[in-house]
């Protein structure tokens, strides 16, 4: 458990790169696959993982090359984490900038890794294993992920 509670005491635009990058959990919910309704803008959540997730460490293993590697994907910042409506509700970032707070499940709270239930499961499917045309066939419930 950390002493130095800077998320408390910073504003998001303050933090470190060090701290900034601390807040993530390595959940993988984000290296989820979504897919975007073209009608209605709604988001829905696959249960396929980006090419580069590591299931095991969950860790991405392109991590400072993967906006170049994956367009799609998002680089989170202070100045961008409010306007993005697909993230997990169950981020982190999303949480401390909804509340102001961590919650007590976060490592950098309790001292303790992150508790499996709060990763994405590991029954995931790789991308490069689903066709693109089936994407739409492993849309999962929101409270899958959530």
């Amino acid at each position: 458990m950390t002493t130095n509670k800077f998320w408390k005491q910073k504003k998001l635009s303050a933090f470190t790169a060090e701290e900034w990058e601390s807040v993530c959990t390595h959940c993988g919910r984000c290296c989820l696959l979504k897919l975007q309704d073209e009608d209605d803008d709604e988001v829905y959540y696959t249960d396929v993982v980006c090419r580069y997730h590591d299931c095991r460490t969950h860790l991405c293993r392109e991590y400072k090359n993967r906006c170049l590697l994956v367009p799609e994907c998002l680089k989170l910042t202070p100045e961008n984490l409010g306007n993005i409506t697909w993230i997990p509700k169950l981020c982190a970032y999303h949480i401390l900038h909804q509340t102001g707070d961590l919650p007590s499940w976060h490592p950098l709270v309790s001292g303790r890794p992150l508790p499996d239930q709060y990763k994405i499961s590991p029954d995931v499917v790789s991308e490069p294993d689903v066709p693109e045309e089936e994407l739409e066939d492993h849309i999962i419930e929101e409270d899958d992920n959530d």
